[in-house]
């Protein structure tokens, strides 16, 4: 008979949660002393896990063979997000340049963007790679809000969008109405787009949501949707990831929470400190290693997400 979930890590909200976690596993505490982790990525070649420290300009990996956790790169340039190409390159967000960029571990970089229209972008904040190598990315303010995240400015956009970045490096805004957008990830069959709008830290009752769009991937750009798919229980949603059967796993103030593509939330991952980020790994890509103020975590479960 399978032991019920421990109620100090997880919150069963829906039966079907029980079936996502694994009740014998425990949650590990595998690094502290971050100013604010965040933008975690795993590449699966060299079982490593690489995360940023955004007020401390660096990144910080963990290697998953040995236990170890190392800074990577000092100073990083205020990195936030990263994810992977299809080429399994990292792709990351720098708020100190205020551009995306492409960077191999052995210290190889290029741009990918840093302005649109000869104007430069506010601080890339998160990033996805569609199939067809675009590359979509937020772009809130909170890197040149002040100097502690990146380098205090004047937005010279005007305006606080999602982009695209085409195959060919031809760069466009596809969102334009939201307050400050944060996390954004593609369903599996990239037909919906979701993106996170964190606005309520700036605007009085703004948004703590994540709302969701229609994609056509061919044409490069929403056609539809934007309707409101899921509210935060408590603070704002930031990053997030899908499993392999497409229920979304989104950081929040709580922690982790797990919902069903249809907006039902099923439970939640109770963490010690406000989640920020989440990413799968593991051989078996059943680890959900989560960012989480100074802190980075990680927690085995029953799902997995999808294969890259």
């Amino acid at each position: 008979m399978t032991r019920p979930p421990n109620p100090a890590v997880y919150d069963v909200l829906d039966p079907r949660f029980a079936d996502l976690i694994a009740p014998s596993e425990e949650l590990h505490h595998l690094s502290d002393g971050s100013g604010w982790a965040e933008g975690p990525v795993y590449v699966a070649a060299t079982r490593t896990l690489y995360w940023s420290d955004i007020p401390g300009d660096r990144v910080l990996r963990y290697d998953e063979s040995t236990g170890v956790v190392a800074e990577h790169e000092c100073p990083a340039n205020h990195a936030n997000g990263h994810t992977l190409d299809r080429d399994g390159v990292i792709v990351a967000c720098e708020h100190g340049t205020r551009s995306v960029v492409r960077w191999w571990p052995d210290g190889r970089r290029e741009v990918v963007a840093d302005r649109f229209d000869g104007k430069r972008f506010n601080s890339p904040n998160d990033v996805v790679v569609s199939s067809d190598g675009s590359v979509w990315f937020t772009d809130p303010t909170y890197g040149i809000d002040s100097d502690e995240e990146g380098h205090a400015a004047e937005s010279e956009i005007g305006g606080n969008h999602v982009f695209r970045v085409s195959p060919d490096g031809a760069v466009g805004p596809v969102i334009t109405d939201m307050v400050q957008p944060n996390g954004l990830a593609f369903s599996l069959d990239e037909r919906t787009l979701y993106v996170a709008d964190t606005g309520a830290t700036h605007v009085t009752d703004g948004p703590r949501h994540i709302r969701r769009f229609d994609v056509d991937l061919a044409a490069g750009d929403i056609t539809g949707g934007g309707e409101v798919w899921a509210t935060c229980p408590e603070g704002v949603f930031d990053g997030f990831r899908l499993d392999a059967d497409g229920r979304i796993w989104a950081s929040g103030r709580q922690g982790v929470h797990c919902y069903l593509p249809d907006g039902t939330l099923l439970g939640t991952v109770r963490l010690p400190e406000v989640c920020a980020n989440v990413e799968w790994g593991g051989a078996d890509r059943r680890t959900l290693y989560m960012t989480a103020n100074t802190s980075l975590y990680s927690l085995r479960l029953a799902v997995g997400g999808p294969d890259r």
